[in-house]
């Protein structure tokens, strides 16, 4: 396979249950080495358009291939070269950590000593050495996410694909998995990656495309889509609705191409794309509030799209 061409291609791809269309004519590109993210709200089709990617649900219509394979026809060769972590945990509990790598070694038909020396290898690379002969039972959530990473790992895969790597882990957890997965990707392995953590997506991704209703909404750089969909700085005011619905018509009326605005409950939103501090000179009636001005997020772009009501 070519090195500079894409290593997963997508062309109007398309996934249906039934009647019911959760991915609606996606198309992408993801180049080989980079770690491309797929963000969206519950239900907006990215969980099915991963599951076509590493071939574990068919393709209703449209054109995917994986590392120059079409996933219709070559799942096994594709799969062969995959490293697959799923968000639900499935380590074997009858297992230590040591076994639990060497068995997964085995599907793969890499001999045992072979498989042994590549697990004992992951678990120094995941700092799991103290729990190498614990069962799963033994472990923190974060100690099975990394093992659940390493384990992913035992086939050396060219691709590794992560659905939500560190949901409900801890501060500390979660950084010391982005540590790896960014050492993973300096290595070269290429890594697709599903969150809900925006600072995570911020990380980690060097594209990403944001989803809804099955549909791709935008793709970009985090730190492009940020730019031009919120702008550099967000502030944010909190007071009574009517003091709220007051300012918002003050802002909207001194630049609207400088400056957007939405009122959410009790917090009055202004995303800025202008100089710092400018809008406080101009309405210092502010500064009597209680507000805060912070760096526009990438969380920001998610709540944009995606709008702020709970999906189920």
């Amino acid at each position: 396979m070519d090195k500079l061409a894409p290593v997963i291609v997508a062309r109007d791809l398309r996934k249906s249950f039934d009647a019911f269309e959760a991915v609606r004519g996606v198309s992408f590109q993801i180049a080989r080495g980079e770690c491309f993210g797929f963000l969206g709200p519950n239900g907006a089709g990215k969980t099915s358009t991963m599951r076509m990617i590493y071939c574990f649900s068919p393709v209703s219509t449209g054109q995917l291939t994986v590392m120059g394979r079409d996933v219709m026809r070559e799942p096994r060769q594709i799969k062969a070269r995959l490293g697959v972590v799923p968000q639900e945990d499935n380590l074997d509990p009858d297992l230590s950590v040591l076994q639990n790598l060497v068995l997964y070694a085995s599907y793969f038909d890499i001999p045992k000593s072979e498989g042994k020396k590549r697990a004992q290898e992951l678990i120094q690379f995941f700092s799991l050495q103290e729990k190498s002969d614990q069962k799963i039972d033994k472990l923190s959530g974060g100690m099975k996410r990394r093992l659940m990473i390493a384990r992913a790992l035992i086939n050396r895969p060219e691709v590794l694909i992560l659905d939500e790597p560190t949901t409900g882990l801890d501060p500390q957890a979660r950084h010391l998995i982005w540590d790896k997965l960014r050492a993973l990707k300096a290595s070269g392995v290429t890594m697709v990656l599903t969150t809900h953590y925006m600072e995570e997506a911020q990380r980690l991704c060097d594209r990403l495309v944001m989803m809804d209703h099955g549909k791709i909404l935008i793709e970009g750089t985090p730190d492009a889509l940020v730019e031009k969909l919120v702008g550099r700085e967000v502030l944010e005011i909190r007071a009574k609705q009517a003091v709220l619905k007051f300012l918002k018509e003050k802002i909207d009326l001194l630049d609207k191409k400088a400056r957007e605005t939405e009122l959410v409950g009790d917090t009055l939103y202004v995303m800025i794309r202008e100089k710092n501090g400018v809008l406080l000179e101009q309405l210092p009636e502010i500064q009597a509030l209680d507000f805060h001005l912070r760096p526009a997020s990438l969380e920001d772009v998610f709540l944009k799209l995606a709008g702020r009501e709970l999906r189920d």
